[in-house]
């Protein structure tokens, strides 16, 4: 990797705050003025803290799919410090995965790419796990930015992983950072890439913060903000930022991700301004603090913010290498494949999903023909969090086939018995009507979930957020399975991705398997394999989905 860290351009380490020097001067940005946020005026000691979450990836402009790309968020900084102002630039995680341009390289580029827009600080997201804490280590020490996960425990020194906080003196002003990471890392990435470090959840959690934010106040920090990739999702109930502001006082502004959630204008919330940009870089936040005024705004008038075109061309270098390696097409699907968040994969059953959930079954059988196996696979179960976008009606290219599916998982067996099968999907369809990643697209399974009746937790999963069912099948009732009558003293073969079968999302019961077999086949590699065996056509009986599953 040397030689990409030599190759970038301009590899800015400005370690000082305020002074005569603008980014923009350094990198030679172009910069329209950014008339939806702030009058061209002057801005002097005023503080401006412009902030992005949930990028994944989307650092190239794209005004189709609405992306900003990551030269705008550098031209707004820049405009911002050319009108005076103390400005801090900020992310709250997952940004290093997501497209294929990042998910190559393994998340480093992001970083580079961050470091030239000017970065000051951010926090991990949990998909900054996804390539492992080899991957993670190679991150942080390229960056020019500090990497603040309070919360996250390296289990060897029992202190923060990478860093906690971060002081920003300007010349009249003090202002403390620190982040947070969700505690749901633990099962949303795989358990192999966190298994070396601990997540602060619940009680522990909080007291992190609060001791984070009277530490920072002891320092007299005239500021204290918080980046935390924790979101306001249902399903995060007690490690969300609510839950965090409900108990931890001090905390001035709140920078918010993991739910995609966009706050056109913020939140007050307890005295604290919550901040949330959405997704994709489709938003870049500003907040401005003038004195005792506060406001929040978000700009996505891609015009209006500008870019710098060098930086453009240099992001751009790192796809065009991407796109010679997932050149040409692998399929052609006759109707629009849903890879929807909400409503779509992790809610329901969709056309996708059933897709998907067919391959696994098709690789798994075909391995077991393959490697003569006495075994028949009775089914197949894919989480909907591991599907990442929609397929369009025509041509599939091999870029969209891995950005749909972009973790490199492989497609494993587990032999579980019937009972097993049944609190598995209880668990993942526990938030349901909310969305949860882990809810279970299927193929040769037909159940029924009732969301009348709420779900009861039994006992928390170990090293989980989850919880098991106390009462497995109260919500969820299994009709067949292989095409026979389901029954709870069965044995049953189902074809997974490893990240399930080692108990990430809601899938804890699988490592509990009599047998679990890693066909070492990449689940994209899985989906070619399959459409191959439909001649290369996803026809119409994927027009909709095809009624494995009943919601009530």
């Amino acid at each position: 990797m040397q030689h990409m860290k030599d190759c970038y351009m301009n590899k800015l380490k400005i370690k000082f705050i305020g002074g005569g020097l603008s980014l923009a001067m350094v990198i030679g940005l172009s910069v329209y003025a950014p008339i939806n946020t702030v009058e061209a005026a002057d801005m002097s000691g005023k503080l401006v803290v412009i902030h992005t979450n949930d990028m994944h990836g989307h650092f190239e402009k794209d005004i189709e799919e609405g992306s900003l790309g990551i030269s705008s968020v550098a031209a707004l900084k820049g405009y911002y410090e050319m009108l005076g102002a103390n400005v801090l630039l900020l992310d709250a995680g997952d940004f290093s995965q997501g497209t294929n341009l990042v998910n190559y390289y393994k998340g480093l580029n992001s970083v580079y790419f961050m470091n030239v827009a000017g970065y000051d600080a951010v926090s991990l997201g949990n998909h900054e796990f996804d390539f492992g804490l080899e991957s993670l280590k190679a991150m942080a020490e390229v960056a020019d930015f500090p990497i603040l996960d309070a919360n996250v425990i390296s289990k060897e020194t029992g202190s923060p992983y990478l860093d906690d906080n971060e002081i920003f003196c300007f010349d009249d002003m003090k202002v403390g950072v620190f982040g947070l990471d969700t505690p749901e890392t633990q099962t949303k990435s795989s358990p192999k890439n966190v298994k070396d470090v601990t997540f602060l959840d619940g009680a522990e959690l909080y007291a992190c913060a609060q001791a984070q934010v009277d530490f920072l106040e002891a320092q007299d920090c005239d500021y204290i903000i918080c980046i935390g990739h924790l979101g306001q999702d249902a399903e995060s109930e007690g490690k969300r930022s609510f839950d965090v502001l409900n108990t931890v006082d001090g905390i001035d502004l709140f920078v918010d991700g993991h739910s995609h959630t966009q706050l056109s204008e913020g939140m007050d919330y307890k005295g604290t301004k919550i901040v949330s940009t959405g997704e994709y870089l489709n938003n870049i936040g500003v907040v401005v603090y003038d004195g005792k005024n506060t406001k929040a705004t978000l700009v996505n008038d891609l015009y209006h913010v500008g870019g710098c075109p060098s930086m453009d061309e240099f992001v751009a270098s790192f796809d065009k290498v991407v796109d010679e390696v997932y050149a040409g097409t692998f399929a052609t699907t006759l109707n629009k494949l849903d890879g929807e968040r909400n409503p779509g994969v992790r809610t329901q059953e969709t056309n996708l999903g059933d897709f998907s959930a067919d391959a696994y079954k098709h690789t798994a059988e075909t391995y077991v023909a393959e490697n003569g196996l006495d075994m028949t696979i009775d089914g197949a179960v894919q989480n909907g969090g591991g599907i990442r976008a929609t397929i369009e009606a025509g041509d599939i290219s091999m870029d969209t086939l891995y950005t749909v599916f972009p973790y490199g998982n492989t497609i494993s067996i587990v032999t579980v018995s019937g009972a097993e099968l049944l609190e598995a999907l209880e668990a993942s369809c526990s938030a349901c009507p909310e969305a949860l990643g882990g809810f279970p697209q299927v193929s040769g399974i037909k159940f029924t979930l009732d969301t009348s009746v709420p779900y009861e937790q039994g006992s928390q999963y170990p090293d989980s957020t989850y919880y098991a069912p106390a009462n497995p099948g109260s919500r969820v009732t299994i009709e067949t399975v292989g095409g026979k009558k389901f029954d709870m003293n069965a044995t049953y073969n189902i074809a997974v991705n490893n990240f399930m079968a080692d108990g990430g999302d809601t899938y804890y019961v699988f490592t509990k398997a009599s047998k679990v077999i890693d066909t070492g086949v990449v689940d994209a590699e899985g989906l070619i394999s399959y459409v191959n065996s439909l001649n290369g056509i996803i026809g119409d009986e994927y027009a909709t989905s095809k009624g494995n599953i009943t919601i009530k």
